[in-house]
């Protein structure tokens, strides 16, 4: 039985492996956002590249946001 390219597929149709893969990946990526806000909100202005506003809304785009804020947003604090 094919599946027309309007029919979308739910929750119930998906496997029990495939349910826990999405639910994993969802938990990581909100995971991720999440902590990258919360160092966002906390972290000085000086201490980030560019305007907090702009990696805030960064930040909200799938797992490529937060990496990009952890890996080039942010500037290490002089030890």
């Amino acid at each position: 039985m094919n599946r027309s390219n309007r029919e979308r597929r739910r929750w119930r149709d998906l496997t029990r492996r495939q349910q826990t893969a999405l639910s994993v990946t969802a938990v990581v990526q909100f995971g991720l956002a999440a902590a990258a806000w919360t160092d966002l909100v906390r972290r000085p202005p000086a201490q980030v590249r560019g305007p907090k506003w702009r990696w805030a809304a960064l930040i909200a785009v799938n797992f490529a946001g937060p990496i990009a804020y952890f890996r080039w947003g942010r500037i290490r604090a002089a030890a």
